[in-house]
């Protein structure tokens, strides 16, 4: 489902500043990664890095620059009990969506940037800095990948030009699934098990969301618990690519669920309908 808005020029603004500051924290964290870094947990028992509070700061530093009046929703800050004071018009931030994967160095950890208006994210950047991948979701209806020079050192990265991506309908041989690296569960192998699924390839992060938006998958299911910055960015990439994120109902995710603790329910990311 894409949400059907007018391409504004202060959309436009914000999905080339998402894009130019979540390189910025790519660079920032890239360069923890490639060395040693202690692992902490959180009062959830989540793990959290230097590199989780390098990378929002520089994004919360950047969005006061560029976005003053638009409220942030930021995962660390909202830890620390930050919340934005309005939901109606406001930012979601992950600085580093996939810490366990940070943490294995495996590269599956993004940076997520995007926009939400009355419920719906409308831009969305996912930025994979050991991947050396980008997606926005921009402008409405369409979805780029970017290939990025990602080398340690580099503050401003070089990107190439975009390509534009577009979700698939599923084959007749059946799905190729794609599945939490670090929280499958058997609820997962269960839905799974309805449908022909030919392949299964297991991703962390927000990177999943942009491999059934890029067309190299057709349906992720989730039924562990995430929260609303783990989710909008990829979801604003495959919405604009042409695929929907919904509940285990087939309603599509909203966000700024203040009153449930901006907890997303179980949900289904799927490309185009068969």
């Amino acid at each position: 489902m894409t949400a059907q808005v007018p391409d504004s020029g202060e959309h436009a603004v914000l999905a080339q500043a998402f894009k130019a500051i979540a390189l910025k924290a790519g660079a920032a964290i890239l360069s923890i990664y490639e060395g040693e870094h202690a692992v902490r947990s959180k009062d959830d028992a989540s793990p959290v890095t230097d590199a989780d509070e390098a990378g929002e700061r520089i994004i919360l530093t950047e969005l006061a620059r560029v976005a003053p009046g638009i409220p942030v929703l930021a995962e660390e800050a909202a830890a620390a009990g930050h919340l934005p004071a309005s939901v109606e018009r406001f930012i979601l931030v992950d600085p580093l969506d996939g810490t366990k994967e940070f943490i294995k160095r495996n590269g599956e950890f993004t940076v997520n940037i995007a926009l939400v208006e009355k419920g719906v994210p409308l831009v969305g950047c996912v930025y994979a800095p050991a991947k050396g991948r980008l997606f926005l979701g921009w402008p409405p209806g369409e979805a780029h990948a970017y290939s990025v020079d990602a080398r340690p050192g580099l503050d401003t990265p070089p990107i190439a030009q975009a390509t534009r991506i577009r979700a698939r309908a599923p084959g007749a041989d059946g799905l190729v699934a794609v599945a939490s690296r670090s929280h499958r569960d058997t609820k997962t192998e269960d839905y799974l098990a309805r449908y022909t699924i030919k392949d299964i390839a297991a991703a962390g992060s927000s990177l999943k969301f942009c491999l059934v938006a890029a067309g190299e998958a057709d349906i992720y299911p989730r039924h562990g618990n995430t929260m609303e910055w783990d989710t909008a960015a990829g979801d604003a990439v495959l919405r604009a690519a042409g695929g929907m994120v919904s509940d285990l109902e087939g309603r599509p995710l909203v966000y700024g669920k203040r009153d449930e603790g901006f907890l997303n329910p179980h949900f289904v990311a799927r490309g185009l309908p068969g």
